[in-house]
């Protein structure tokens, strides 16, 4: 139900510091006293004392000691640092000392790369090969065969080969190397399968916890599912070198999603102050700089991060990544397809461009890129799981209409798409009207009945649990309730939900921060439909009373590492809240006004004071007098206690307890469960009144209202049943027991509006099962409703088989006399075909072929048609 930032790796995975790492660390193991003065030495550029560790590899090097190790700690040291020539000339040095050095030679590529007076890449390509073919017995250790691994994957070979001819078997035979546990993670993070990245990790050797780059790899691996355990094992990394480049980098991506960019700015200038140079830092400055709306600084910063290699594919990756990330897609497409122009068999950014193509609806293009990635890598698992959702899309069924694209599961699609597709135009209409834009043309909206459907859609990956739907501009995905098992939500009030997603962010140009795009949306639904509102529970009390009240001005960052589900359900509640309390303050025009200057690309920061006429410490401060005050409204009276009583109590005990407080929640709410389960009907009523005053909008579990109802039905007063169910469903728009229970009592009374109120309501939640419809179709029977009468028993006749003659009997009743003759035979016959004696049938059959006898004769026939048929 809300519009997600997608996740990806910040650097590659297998990226040159990685292999001299391992290099370095199986030359440490050799026993000798140099061997001693390296790990030493290993271990400050580990810990971030880079110039240091480019000290002793020069000494090792001028008293002509140095093994290939230490040379390539010196050109890793140099290279972090950003001193790009003097690693070039330390990779001459080394490789000519070292002509078969298969570190040096994964080394040289990055460093031709950044020091163009290297010698070539073609020469030592072509020199490596013929060692490696010709002599291969050299790479016979376990670090050479690790590093065979990785010049066998950098030549294009089969990913899974080199994982069970390398990695996998160095990972079983010395448990204690963690280096081929290090490459797996990478080559499983550089598929994108973060899951066995993280798996692998979880099996490396306990020492592994020491180097930083162990929980580096941890931190991407976990970035996708779980933002906390991510955040919480980089500041392990940060921990032992807080000079860890990649690790700020990671930190800055995490806190440019938190929308915090001035500490993003403050992380990237420590990248900076390490490497200069870094041309990831400077893309993530052009980022920076193109969300504060500072076209100059973009193209400066830029152009830093091309100035060591003009060449460099990475840096408008990351950029038109994560301008992606802010729902920037068409700049973040610009800016891809300029790195697929620098380097076209570069695949990260192939990948990143399809899903965005996609999520901009740009369908064609987005799909042949998915084709190409499959063709080039079968291994990478966003582009597989793409390939196989468009299969299963090329199934679904099309429905075109007024600007809306709709796209269902056939069956789904034969049930309520025509229902679907009338929400979707009335939200569209009502809601750009109300917020004064126009819609994009068309709208796509694609709903799933697997789970997993819906999440490749949406992010590539399997996963996304507890989302029901997302908007990514014009292009919207949603779970049907087929994918959300016993209890789905009210999937009419998820759409209603995302359309207002596009309105605001067509309107913002997709410039708004996260919390006011939720907040609008989950506001909108609760003026539609109170019912659809998001309702305050005892723990969303507390929260709002207690210290987890998230100031206004930075409510985004409520929604990057959530600690529990609970906390992302508050997230959306607070930014609904904070909505209101701007409309009530200082009134809709001026949220409107608001969104304008985020269209016209101005900072919320700069424009929340001029259109609410006062300072972010003011809105702070009065948004926290309002959401506490909303708290303390919702149930003034209660307190909440915790019950320290057994679980299987009885209600004299409860009673007991409640002497001494008499205002509890939770002990009125014990009470009147365990009167209930006791049978004490008088008592239990009593009870529930009181639990009822304390907090009238509790609709949750055990709530006051669908225990009245029980007391009330027991005793056989339906009008107080029906009432007090009634309350039910104005409160909750999931509540499908009480729509349930409201039909049988309207339909017992002959209440057929009733009937039909509330089996609309139950579809609205759950259009996959027959009751509803049985009921629907009798009401609108009753009511004159031939259409809506047709509708129900079309999707009754679908899903429902205890008595088909009768439905499709009661169906061609309704189409003979809409004056369809030919469906309603259709539909008798089909009657007969399952009750050959079925009278009534038998006599509408008639009644139609008199019909057809009578018939006026055809006119004088038509010429023939010249054109050619389709």
């Amino acid at each position: 139900m809300h519009c997600s930032s997608i996740r990806q790796s910040v650097s590659r995975v297998k990226r040159f510091s990685e292999v001299v790492a391992a290099a370095i660390v199986w030359f440490a193991a050799s026993g000798t006293a140099q061997a001693a003065d390296l790990e030493e030495a290993t271990n400050l550029y580990r810990t971030g004392q880079y110039d240091e560790a480019a000290k002793h590899a020069a000494e090792a090097v001028g008293r002509g000691a140095a093994t290939e190790s230490w040379y390539a700690l010196k050109i890793q040291s140099e290279m972090t640092r950003g001193k790009y020539s003097e690693a070039g000339a330390s990779l001459n040095e080394a490789t000519r000392r070292f002509p078969a050095s298969l570190t040096l030679f994964l080394l040289g590529r990055e460093v031709r790369r950044f020091s163009p007076q290297t010698e070539g890449e073609e020469a030592a390509n072509n020199l490596i090969e013929r060692i490696v073919i010709n002599a291969p017995q050299r790479y016979g250790t376990l670090e050479g065969q690790l590093a065979l691994g990785r010049f066998f994957l950098r030549r294009g070979a089969d990913p899974k080969k080199v994982l069970d001819r390398f990695y996998d078997p160095l990972m079983k035979k010395e448990p204690e190397f963690a280096d081929p546990f290090f490459a797996a993670a990478e080559l499983a993070l550089d598929k994108q399968d973060y899951a066995l990245a993280a798996e692998t990790l979880r099996q490396a050797p306990k020492h592994a916890a020491e180097d930083p780059r162990f929980h580096y790899l941890r931190a991407l691996a976990f970035a996708q599912d779980d933002r906390a355990a991510s955040t919480k094992t980089l500041a392990e990394a940060l921990k032992i070198n807080p000079r860890y480049v990649d690790a700020l980098l990671l930190k800055a991506d995490d806190q440019i999603d938190a929308e915090q960019y001035a500490d993003a700015a403050k992380t990237l200038d420590q990248a900076l102050e390490v490497n200069p140079q870094e041309p990831r830092a400077w893309a993530y400055r052009a980022v920076l700089a193109h969300l504060r709306n500072d076209a100059e600084g973009e193209t400066r910063a830029r152009k830093s991060a091309l100035a060591p290699w003009a060449g460099n594919p990475e840096v408008d990756t990351l950029i038109g990544r994560k301008l992606s990330e802010k729902y920037r897609f068409a700049e973040g497409a610009a800016a891809l397809k300029q790195a697929v122009a620098l380097d076209p068999s570069y695949l990260p950014a192939k990948v990143q461009l399809s899903q965005t193509l996609l999520r901009l609806g740009d369908e064609a293009e987005g799909w042949k890129l998915v084709e190409e990635i499959v063709a080039k890598d079968a291994y990478n698992v966003v582009a597989f799981n793409l390939t196989t959702l468009r299969d299963r899309l090329a199934q679904f069924r099309t429905i075109e209409e007024d600007g809306i694209v709709l796209r269902m599961d056939p069956r789904e699609a034969e049930l309520y798409g025509a229902r679907v597709l009338d929400l979707l135009k009335r939200a569209k209409t009502e809601l750009s009207a109300k917020y004064g834009v126009a819609p994009p043309n068309p709208i796509v909206v694609e709903i799933f009945p697997r789970k997993q459907e819906f999440a490749v859609r949406t992010f590539g990956l399997p996963g996304a649990d507890g989302l029901l739907g997302v908007c990514f501009g014009r292009v919207v995905t949603a779970n049907s309730s087929a994918s959300q098992g016993e209890h789905p939500s009210n999937g009419e009030s998820v759409l209603w939900h995302e359309l207002c997603h596009v309105v605001t962010l067509t309107k913002t140009h997709n410039k708004m921060p996260r919390w006011l795009s939720e907040g609008i949306s989950v506001y909108e639904e609760g003026l539609k439909d109170p019912a659809w509102g998001s309702a305050m529970t005892p723990r969303l009390r507390s929260m709002l009373v207690g210290d987890e009240l998230t100031p206004l001005s930075r409510l985004s960052s409520a929604f990057l590492a959530p600690k529990t589900a609970q906390h992302v359900q508050f997230a959306y509640f607070e930014s609904a809240l904070a909505v209101e309390f701007l409309v009530q303050k200082a009134g809709l025009p001026a949220l409107n006004g608001l969104l304008d200057d985020l269209g016209a690309g101005k900072n919320l920061d700069d424009v929340l004071p001029t259109r609410t006429k006062m300072t972010l410490e003011q809105l702070d401060k009065e948004f926290a007098q309002f959401a506490r005050g909303k708290a303390a409204t919702a149930a003034p009276e209660a307190t909440w206690e915790e019950i320290d009583l057994p679980d299987d109590a009885d209600s004299a005990a409860v009673i007991a307890w409640l002497e001494t407080r008499p205002k509890s929640f939770r002990g009125w709410q014990r009470l009147a469960t365990r009167l209930v389960a006791e049978r004490k009907w008088p008592e239990a009523k009593a009870a529930l009144l009181k639990f009822q005053a304390l907090f009238p909008d509790y609709v949750g579990p055990e709530n006051a209202y669908i225990m009245l109802a029980a007391v009330h039905k027991h005793s056989a007063d339906a009008a107080a049943e029906h009432a007090v169910l009634e309350e039910l469903a104005q409160r909750n728009g999931d509540a499908i027991p009480a729509y349930q229970r409201l039909m049988e009592l309207d339909e017992a009374a002959g209440d057929w509006a009733g009937v039909a109120r509330n089996a609309n309501r139950f579809l609205a939640v759950n259009p996959l099962v027959p009751e509803p419809y049985r009921r629907l179709a009798r009401a609108a029977e009753h009511l004159d409703r031939r259409d809506e009468a047709i509708t129900a028993y079309r999707a009754l006749a679908t899903l429902d088989d205890t008595d088909p003659a009768e439905v499709h009997f009661r169906l061609a009743k309704l189409l003979h006399q809409a004056g369809k003759r030919d469906e309603a035979r259709r539909e008798v016959l089909k009657s007969l075909e399952e009750a050959p004696r079925f009278l009534e049938s038998h006599r509408l059959l008639l009644e139609l072929v008199d019909a057809d006898a009578v018939k006026p004769p055809p006119g004088p026939a038509s010429p023939p048609d010249p054109r050619p048929s389709r």
